[in-house]
């Protein structure tokens, strides 16, 4: 709704990863630079951690857009629990190979015969593993395998390993690991970004959506915000378009500290219930081992690859990742909040009985238009909820 009432050519803080909106903060200018040395190395292991929507995917599909596909080839994985075999397949299908049926063994085979083939005709090849702090351990032992792929003295595979937190302490302080973190030769951990920085990046996203300046931002609110989200992206996006959200129902110009206190509440507000409900839920047992071997849908388009599309039946579906899921819920939870306090109020207009119906018109308009924009987030959401059922059930 917002995006209409503030004539927005698109979504500016939408949370899936899109890198037509990447912005170079400090940490990801040094996180390409670290990216930049290790690639040209053309061997071993890249690491990039960070905090959850901290734009590691988002920076990487930056990067994949200047992939010439005639110099490399890219595979990527995104990983939910898998054992070593699992892997093995994933990666070969993230290359185009059909290895459906093969035990490990066969799957491994294809996958360094298909390397070389690419290495004689002189293209590179570079794996892509998102959240990579879901594999296991075996399956980080099938990668450091893999990495000893060669033609004579040239290594055939590089590897870029995506990862959150704990993926960083688990690589740092495991002696099973020991003989991986010998193959990392770059790695770098992305923080959030600069008090300073907020407003740009705001700035940035929004006018990409064509934004001229409404509604404006009361000034200072930048550096609230920035408290308030420790200048992760993702938390920026989630609070901003709450405070879109709000200014367009309430009919805002400008943007304040106020509203940004009461969506400040809100979330605090949501995040004690969704842990109040998770504490009441039984447990559902690990997850299904699911992983997705093409990017993301913002992320995959403009990445070129120099490897044949993997056919629709080796193409297994990721379910989608438990943080976009729940920010997609807050949203739809902050737009039934708000929609209830626009219809909880009541036009406070003095004068004769036209004035009041004008009011009322009004007033119904917008309701009208609050609740296309929340039934269009729940028929979303219901959409994602029913396709990720299905990818369980199969």
């Amino acid at each position: 709704m917002f995006d209409q009432y503030y004539g927005f050519s698109g979504r500016p803080f939408q949370l899936t990863p899109d890198p037509n909106f990447y912005f170079e903060s400090i940490t990801h200018r040094k996180a390409l630079s670290y990216l930049g040395y290790g690639m040209a190395q053309g061997e071993g292991f890249i690491v990039i951690t960070g905090e959850i929507g901290s734009g590691k995917s988002t920076m990487v599909a930056h990067l994949m857009r200047k992939v010439d596909p005639e110099q490399m080839t890219v595979g990527q994985v995104v990983t939910s629990n898998l054992d070593g075999s699992e892997l093995v397949h994933l990666v070969a299908q993230s290359f185009g190979l059909d290895v459906a049926g093969q035990d490990k063994a066969s799957a491994l085979s294809a996958i360094e015969a298909f390397l070389h083939e690419e290495a004689r005709e002189g293209r590179r090849c570079l794996l892509v593993v998102d959240e990579a702090q879901n594999l296991s351990f075996e399956a980080l032992e099938e990668m450091r395998m893999m990495s000893n792929f060669q033609l004579g003295s040239h290594p055939l595979l590089q590897q870029l390993l995506l990862g959150q937190p704990e993926f960083k302490q688990t690589l740092a302080q495991h002696d099973r690991l020991e003989q991986l973190r010998q193959r990392v030769i770059a790695a770098h951990h992305l923080t959030g970004m600069e008090p300073q920085e907020v407003r740009p990046y705001i700035e940035h996203r929004l006018q990409l959506v064509g934004w001229y300046g409404n509604p404006r931002f009361e000034p200072q609110i930048h550096t609230a915000i920035h408290e308030a989200s420790g200048g992760i992206p993702r938390r920026i996006n989630q609070i901003v378009t709450r405070l879109l959200l709000m200014g367009a129902v309430e009919q805002r110009s400008e943007i304040d500290r106020v509203m940004l206190t009461a969506v400040i509440d809100e979330m605090a507000n949501d995040s004690r219930a969704q842990s109040a409900e998770s504490a009441h839920k039984p447990d559902a047992g690990p997850s299904a081992n699911y992983a997705q071997t093409q990017a993301p849908p913002a992320a995959s388009s403009p990445a070129p690859v120099h490897a044949p599309a993997p056919t629709a039946a080796a193409q297994p579906t990721a379910a989608p990742s438990s943080g976009s899921n729940e920010g997609e819920m807050s949203d739809l939870r902050a737009a039934i909040a708000t929609l209830s306090r626009a219809i909880e109020g009541s036009p406070k207009t003095d004068g004769d009985l036209a004035a009041r119906v004008a009011a009322l018109e009004t007033r119904l308009e917008d309701q009208e238009q609050s609740v296309r924009y929340v039934l269009q987030l729940l028929i979303e959401w219901l959409d994602k909820e029913g396709r990720q059922k299905e990818n369980r059930a199969a």
